[in-house]
């Protein structure tokens, strides 16, 4: 069986990032971004978002190169969304220094026939409004996913609440659910949030990994070390397009959703926490990754054999 098609409504941008190890202006950046990339290593993945008239040609191409199908990608009058941060040496926070929404502050998601069909659905981390607007328009999909951010728990609850009741896998770090959900135990967070709706609640922790949780079991799968991390911007974006992607691969997905073979979904996501390498300026970081995901592989053939 052929991989199923993906949908990413999310938001394309520009990036600009500091950290202890180098610098970037207006890179390629965006939630979308990171899960297509990552996503499209295991099936077709088709994006709507919005850009401005200034997004660069290039960033275009480098989609293009992925095969990632663009006919979603608006380009509105205006100045396309743009993210200033800095990470300290501790490379595990993100600190915004500035945010400007531009042409993203006006976008509503408009799919097509070919978008309102797509299989599996993902609603990257936006306003959960605009998350509600695109399950409004999608056509009885396979599997729909969702991530969310502090930002939307306290400005937006019952949109997000809303959100949480129509789909079937939700993604959030460990900080959010505390927040979410009132409690230090992640273990209770996640079986709040699966009262709200979803079946499945992925619970990411950054370098440590990630814990799946559903009614009747919960599985914690560690993160693969890295000797070089420059810049982790996006590392959650592109965890879910592994793990996704991966599940577009699968002729049975609720197959792979049992604990015997959450080592293989997790661990697919997780070997997919690299960036693009144009973020890297000695070059050398692609290379590194390339070898870590080989490495990976094999250490993941491994778990699913004992499994």
């Amino acid at each position: 069986m052929s991989p199923r098609e993906i949908l990413v409504v999310g938001s394309v941008g520009l990036d600009s990032v500091r950290t202890p190890y180098g610098e970037v202006e207006d890179a390629l950046g965006g939630s979308a971004s990171y899960f297509a990339f990552s996503a499209s290593h295991f099936a077709p993945v088709r994006i709507v978002a919005v850009v401005g008239e200034d997004f660069p040609p290039p960033h275009r191409a480098l989609f293009e190169n992925r095969s990632v199908d663009l006919s979603g990608l608006e380009t509105a009058p205006g100045e396309t969304f743009r993210w200033r941060g800095e990470y300290r040496i501790e490379l595990g926070h993100a600190h915004t220094l500035e945010t400007k929404l531009n042409v993203f502050s006006t976008f509503h998601p408009k799919l097509d026939a070919g978008h309102r069909a797509c299989p599996f659905v993902f609603l990257a981390n936006i306003d959960p409004e605009l998350q509600l607007e695109v399950l409004a328009q999608v056509r009885d999909p396979h599997l729909t996913l969702c991530d969310t951010m502090n930002f939307w728990i306290e400005r937006k609850r019952d949109a997000l609440l809303e959100v949480l009741r129509r789909v079937d896998i939700a993604f959030m770090n460990d900080a959010e659910g505390r927040e979410l959900c009132g409690t230090f135990s992640l273990i209770k967070a996640a079986r709040q949030v699966m009262s709200y709706g979803p079946r499945t609640v992925i619970i990411k922790k950054g370098e440590h990994g990630a814990v799946m949780f559903t009614a009747d079991s919960h599985f914690s799968a560690p993160s693969y070390p890295l000797e070089a991390v420059k810049d982790p911007t996006g590392a959650g974006d592109t965890f879910e397009g592994g793990f996704i992607g991966y599940l577009a691969s699968r002729d049975d997905v609720s197959d792979a959703l049992q604990p015997h073979r959450a080592t293989g979904v997790c661990g697919h996501g997780l070997l997919e926490l690299r960036r693009p390498q144009q973020r890297d300026p000695d070059g050398q970081q692609g290379h590194q990754d390339e070898a870590g995901r080989h490495d990976c592989r094999r250490q993941l053939h491994v778990c699913l054999s004992a499994a």
